[in-house]
């Protein structure tokens, strides 16, 4: 743990902590509602395709309602992600471990973690793992 308690109750005290707290459940109250916000987007798509008969193949409007589906399920996809990503992020903090490189073990530093709340990684590790996508935390 060692340099990680900076963002637990003790070497940089509590205001610390809830700093980070409220910027992790900020992120996550945003992204719910953003998720919200998506499923009646898709709900939208579905009940407008219900009201008409949709050929996707035949109707020149099925192949853009098709991606107009797919692109909001895929939003709410990532949007769950980043919801789990911030669900681990407070059992991090919650333990401890909140802003240690999950990677090297060096403290990530607040300025990331400020930008990225949910990040585990150090910008160092997280540039260089080629596995990570581009927008990995």
């Amino acid at each position: 743990m060692g340099d990680a308690l900076r963002y637990g109750h003790d070497e940089f005290g509590p205001s610390s902590f809830a700093t980070a707290r409220a910027r992790l459940a900020a992120d996550r109250d945003d992204t719910l509602h953003r998720m919200a916000a998506l499923g009646r987007d898709f709900d939208g798509i579905v009940a407008a395709n219900a009201l008409v008969a949709v050929d996707d193949e035949h109707d020149p409007e099925g192949a853009s309602t098709a991606f107009e589906r797919a692109h909001v399920a895929s939003l709410m996809a990532r949007a769950h992600d980043h919801l789990d990503e911030l669900d681990q992020a407070l059992e991090r903090l919650e333990g401890g471990d909140y802003g240690q490189c999950m990677g090297c073990g060096a403290v990530i530093p607040p300025e990331r973690l400020e930008i990225r709340p949910a990040a585990t990684t150090c910008v160092s590790c997280a540039r260089s793992d080629p596995r990570r996508a581009p927008h990995g935390t």
